[in-house]
């Protein structure tokens, strides 16, 4: 029991370090837009409910490989490790690609019907943030994939920190290129506004892409990327790899594509509260990290202990990474009610965008409560290989509940911004109830992802 839990410790604080650096990044990104202008803040988060579809997605995808890695170094294949780590890069590059010509060649009427009823300010920008950002989801998906597959291994130290210089990238690009630059009466630079939100996240893309794939050649502690121009289909791996990744990438495709729905409701709902919400979620994304980086190290952990076909060991570890993020996730929650107000307040300096959130935070802080039952707990069944469950349980609670009841008190009650996240706690709820249930019958254990000796 100490030995798990001392390697929950030792994956999963450099998980937070870096998630919490990311959204503290992400976060001054946003007030950056703020200060634009709210048609800034609203045309980025509108884009974004988009390009964070593909994210989920390409992260999703992801977690095939992480699984499939942590399962073969829990048996000590580290020869079918690596073999897994090139075999779940280069196919999900190549399904990355294709997603981008996808989208360039489909974004302005995806943006028109989705979101046709946006100011005009707002849509002109949304059209420039997407064309530049879609270029990088082939970059993003290096990046989330070689992350995973390190992890996978118990490295979770240099996914940190490059994820820490990227994020400093981006931000530094980020506000030359929305400020511009220039000395005394001489501009070097012109400022771009949200065009240049963008070009910051493209340039700190790049980099990071470039240097998770050097660290791979050069190899970490036990993975290592060999004979990259050399590229084989091995069906078995590909098969083991796919057989996670893909229930959980339609799961992440369908639930994200509900979010993409309530955003539809939120538009037309106006710019104020397009704004509202886009800082909300900001927020949001810091007291979740806790929660988010238990359920990265819960999916390589279980994993591990799966591969060395220790249920018993999976099973308690599972469990104290939960009541773990259930603990902290309280503690933030209890946080959030006394300072939500000053919070949103960093953000913006109009009254009603606060008011929105302001009340929004304060609900939100009761349902982090169930918070890990709903995402931590999910995570840790995936990397058991229990991923077709997870998958319809997230479908159900998205559509039947979420959206459903998101749209009766949202837009039906005319409850606005409030009765939309109203609709998604009671998903939360719901399928926090349906993981335990599944968690307690034990279930989950009987799926093989490889065989137990290769």
């Amino acid at each position: 029991m100490i030995l798990y839990r001392e390697d929950v410790i030792k994956l999963t604080l450099p998980i937070i370090t870096e998630q919490l650096f990311v959204a503290l990044m992400g976060m001054i990104n946003t007030m950056m837009a703020g200060h634009i202008g709210k048609e800034a803040v609203s045309a980025i988060g509108m884009i974004d409910s988009i390009n964070n579809i593909f994210i989920a997605f390409f992260s999703a995808l992801a977690v095939g490989g992480t699984v499939v890695v942590a399962q073969y170094i829990g048996q000590g294949n580290i020869k079918k490790a690596n073999e897994a780590t090139k075999q779940a890069l280069y196919s999900s590059i190549a399904i990355s690609l294709v997603i981008t010509i996808l989208m360039a060649v489909f974004r302005k009427p995806l943006i028109g019907f989705l979101f046709g009823s946006a100011e005009n300010s707002v849509i002109i920008n949304g059209y420039n943030y997407l064309g530049i950002t879609l270029i990088t989801y082939p970059l993003i998906t290096i990046d989330l994939v070689s992350n995973g597959i390190l992890r996978g291994a118990g490295d979770s130290k240099t996914p940190m920190k490059i994820s820490i210089v990227m994020n400093i990238l981006n931000v530094f690009f980020s506000w030359i290129f929305i400020n511009g630059f220039s000395i005394g009466n001489k501009i070097y630079l012109k400022s771009m506004g949200v065009t240049g939100a963008a070009l910051g996240i493209a340039t700190a893309r790049t980099i990071g892409a470039i240097v998770i794939i050097i660290v791979l050649l050069r190899g970490s502690r036990i993975i290592q990327l060999k004979k990259i121009k050399s590229y084989k289909v091995d069906k078995q791996l590909l098969r083991s790899i796919f057989g996670i990744g893909i229930p959980a990438s339609i799961e992440s495709l369908l639930f994200n594509g509900g979010k993409l729905i309530m955003q539809v409701f939120i538009v037309d709902m106006g710019t104020i509260v397009m704004a509202a919400n886009t800082v909300t979620n900001s927020i949001a994304n810091i007291f979740n990290i806790p929660g988010n980086a238990l359920g990265i190290a819960a999916t390589a952990l279980v994993g591990r202990y799966m591969g060395k076909s220790n249920d018993k060991e999976a099973e308690k570890c599972l469990s104290y990474i939960t009541k773990m993020a259930i603990l902290l996730l309280s503690v933030i929650g209890v946080l959030s009610l006394l300072f939500s107000r000053e919070l949103a307040s960093l953000y913006t300096t109009n009254t009603e965008i606060i008011n929105i959130t302001t009340s929004i935070l304060r609900i939100n802080a009761a349902a982090m409560l169930y918070w890990p039952l709903s995402f931590v707990l999910p995570a840790g069944l995936k990397g058991a290989g229990d991923a077709k469950y997870t998958m319809v349980t997230s479908i159900i609670g998205m559509w039947i509940f979420r959206i459903t009841l998101g749209y009766v008190l949202g837009v039906t009650l005319n409850y606005g911004l409030v009765g939309i996240f109203l609709g998604m706690y009671v998903d939360w709820a719901v399928r926090g109830i349906l993981y335990v249930i599944r968690f307690k019958n034990g279930k989950w254990k009987n799926h093989v992802v490889i065989k137990n000796k290769i």
